[in-house]
């Protein structure tokens, strides 16, 4: 899913002020060069810190200059998103990019001109896809739906019947099944999910006295003997005793169901749909049915995900967490009024029926863990295949907003430049169809979500949409990949999909759009990390969810490249997909990936910065001069006092500038809590700085990285005790 940035006034308030302080400490700080220093007798306090502004990786940096703003174009000193066509602001989640013209990366400062439009996307090679079953099964195929359901325009509901089959991939007897009936989290403010989230998911917010339900009416064994269980279904709440949930119930079933064996059951359903919110609902005439049907839950033999024993993976629907289900058989058959057009998970089986009041879409998927559709009168249908070395065929389809109709190019060239390169970089995208769904304006709950072969992009609100409208298409179609194929458990480790999605957009967007991500901003967005592996409600809110399970996860796999290499990292992304697709893995599973390509040990890092929530802050705590005589001649012994405050990075770089103008660079492997480095040389030290090309993805703290050796006196605690800390205070408090 996409997380749009929902505080954007307070980051770029948190930014502005960066910049403000920038030009107040510029002026109180001398230029670069040489300049006089009086040897200082003690330690010196940490004065004044490099904040930094964003500079090309290949030009060096003055920790003294660094402190200037960046002037745009304008004359404003911002540090500014790029814009193509206009700039509407990140997706929190996704990159504050820098634009980077053909012919090679430039900063801010020299872009003097708005970009031209990004080439277009690889040549398709002839393609025919044949849209039928495919040829041998790629997953285990533990469900069968047979799927029927007529949609009540006028009433905002959907009446349905699920034949279902159910295969015990267990070792042992199953006496119960499990299935979530995710619209319950509508029903009421009551819910795990309202309570949780307050009724509010990125910035679109639930409709006050609009709410949505689900009701099973009936089930029914069918192996010969119909036995009508409804009376002995049961709502439980395993996360957190909420009786008021109804998301989850557990049917015990007639009779065990042996390892190996199959059972099916026949639901009679309805589906209230509220207005659009949290992915599903209503807009006017457009309708978005995610999560509409009795899903069954996931139970995970032993040793998936380093399950001890085997069971129900069982949670209800939480304000942060997305799905987890298993892989197998949707056959489906959908009744919507004759002026509708839908759009589905799958491809069509037979023509559209259309008796001039309904009209009757048939669907079939294998291979797929969910089925999702969306229907409108007002759809604008485009199609084109389009195939690649390492994509053997697909049918992209559009399913247009008419506001949006004139945007058809933009829609099919960012899937087709997704596609193309997600099938080079991990393995083919195996589907011969793939659906992106535009909402219109008011329909924005239902954007930026995935499904298997179904994407939504943001609703039609605007006319001439920024590159907001390329990255979001990129993000949900990675999601394909990371969550459709490599199905992690989105209730327990979202990381597994949304870090790594994150990472895979940010590489898209950079290679194919020229869009840079602002990895030094990113990761001063980090003021309250956490484990990645947790729960998704295990996070104190949603901000500190999408700050870690989005943005920090992917700084997390962009640390990783930066220490393995980009080739290396293409290996292990490309080898834990081909190891994992169509299969349930977890983190463990990925680290064993990481050490089997690398041949090398990775607990420490997985320790610090998965499986704990660290990030890297290295600080300068303190410089003392001394003056003193060697063969007769003056030297100075200049000591310089480090510090590890978080999380290892091996080899942290420092830069050592000299009152005459020299500087030195050395490497300190930062092992221990706290080094004193000595120097002597013939001239005292002016200042030095740690990390001053911001290699360390995950350094977060920079505002101690830098210091100098002498300072007016009269400011040196001022700006310390004020300026510094009202900084980090400031972080803490605005910036997720």
């Amino acid at each position: 899913m996409k997380i749009r940035l929902g505080y954007r006034i307070a980051t770029w308030g948190s930014i502005f002020a960066l910049t403000f302080t920038a030009t107040l400490l510029t002026n109180v700080l001398p230029e670069s060069g040489p300049q006089p220093v009086k040897p200082a007798a003690g330690w010196v306090l940490p004065a004044d810190a490099a904040i930094p502004a964003v500079l090309p990786a290949d030009e060096p940096a003055n920790p003294l200059t660094m402190l200037k703003p960046v002037l745009s174009t304008t004359g404003r000193a911002v540090v500014a998103a790029p814009r193509w066509p206009s700039a509407r602001g990140q997706a929190d989640g996704s990159s504050t990019g820098l634009f980077l013209p053909s012919g090679g990366a430039l900063p801010v400062n020299a872009r003097l001109n708005e970009p031209v439009a990004p080439p277009p996307a690889p040549p398709s090679l002839p393609a025919r896809p044949a849209e039928k079953p495919a040829p041998k099964p790629l997953s285990e195929r533990i469900v069968e739906y047979h799927l029927s359901a007529e949609l009540d325009a006028q009433g905002k509901s959907i009446r349905g019947t699920s034949a279902f089959t159910w295969k015990n991939p267990g070792s042992v007897p199953v006496q119960e099944l499990y299935f979530h009936l995710y619209p319950n989290a509508f029903e009421s403010k009551k819910s795990t999910f309202m309570k949780e989230s307050g009724g509010k998911l990125r910035q679109d917010a639930s409709k006050e006295g609009s709410f949505g339900s689900m009701i099973v009416s009936s089930i029914k064994t069918l192996d010969g003997n119909e036995i009508e269980l409804s009376d002995r279904i049961e709502y439980v709440q395993p996360d957190d005793g909420n009786k008021d949930d109804r998301t989850l119930i557990k049917v015990p079933l007639p009779k065990a169901v042996g390892p190996g064996e199959r059972v099916t059951l026949r639901t009679d359903f309805s589906v209230k749909l509220p207005q659009v919110f949290a992915r599903m609902g209503y807009a006017g005439d457009f309708v978005m049915a995610g999560q509409w049907f009795p899903k069954v839950a996931v139970y995970e033999p032993k040793g998936v995900r380093g399950r001890a024993d085997e069971g129900w993976n069982l949670h209800q629907y939480h304000g942060n967490s997305e799905f987890y289900s298993d892989f197998g058989i949707f056959d489906v058959r959908l009744k919507v009024p004759s002026a509708y057009t839908v759009a589905a998970t799958g491809f069509p089986t037979k023509p559209v029926a259309d008796d001039g009041k309904t009209r009757t879409y048939t669907f079939y998927a294998d291979d797929v863990h969910d089925f999702a559709w969306s229907a409108s009168p007002h759809f604008v249908y485009f199609e084109e295949p389009y195939a690649t070395p390492h994509l053997p065929g697909v049918r992209i389809k559009l399913y247009l907003d008419p506001k949006h109709e004139r945007l058809k190019a933009r829609y099919m060239t960012a899937a087709k430049k997704a596609l193309a390169r997600y099938s080079q970089w991990y393995g083919s995208y195996p589907y011969s169809t793939l659906s992106i769904v535009v909402p219109p304006a008011d329909g924005n709950g239902a954007g930026g979500m995935e499904y298997p072969t179904l994407v939504t992009a943001w609703g039609a609100a605007e006319e001439n949409p920024s590159l907001e409208l390329e990255r979001v298409v990129v993000h949900e179609i990675g999601h394909q990949f990371w969550y459709g194929m490599v199905a992690s458990n989105e209730f327990e480790e979202a990381w597994l999909d949304e870090g790594f999605t994150s990472y895979a957009e940010d590489r898209i967007m950079e290679a194919e759009y020229g869009v840079r991500p602002n990895l030094l901003i990113e990761s001063s967005y980090i003021t309250n990390p956490a484990a990645l592996k947790l729960h998704s409600w295990g996070y104190s809110g949603h901000n500190q969810y999408a700050e870690n399970v989005y943005t920090r996860a992917k700084l997390v796999l962009k640390a990783m490249e930066r220490q393995a290499g980009l080739e290396t990292m293409d290996k292990i992304l490309r080898t834990y997909f081909q190891r994992w697709k169509f299969k349930h893995p977890g983190t463990a599973d990925f680290q064993r990936t990481v050490e089997d390509v690398t041949k090398t040990s990775w607990q420490d890092f997985f320790h610090q910065f998965i499986y704990n929530g660290m990030m890297v802050d290295y600080a300068v705590t303190g410089i003392k001069v001394r003056k003193a005589t060697e063969n007769g001649q003056p030297v100075y012994e200049n000591s310089v006092q480090l510090r590890k405050l978080d999380g290892t990075y091996h080899n942290v770089p420092i830069r050592f500038r000299f009152a005459d103008g020299s500087e030195l660079d050395k490497t300190w492997d930062g092992v221990d809590s706290e080094v004193i480095m000595k120097l002597n040389h013939a001239s005292p030290l002016a200042w030095v700085a740690l990390d001053p090309q911001h290699s360390i993805v995950l350094e977060n703290k920079r505002i101690n990285s830098f210091m100098k050796t002498e300072v007016d006196t009269k400011l040196s605690v001022r700006w310390n005790m004020g300026i510094v800390k009202f900084l980090e205070t400031l972080f803490g408090w605005v910036v997720w």
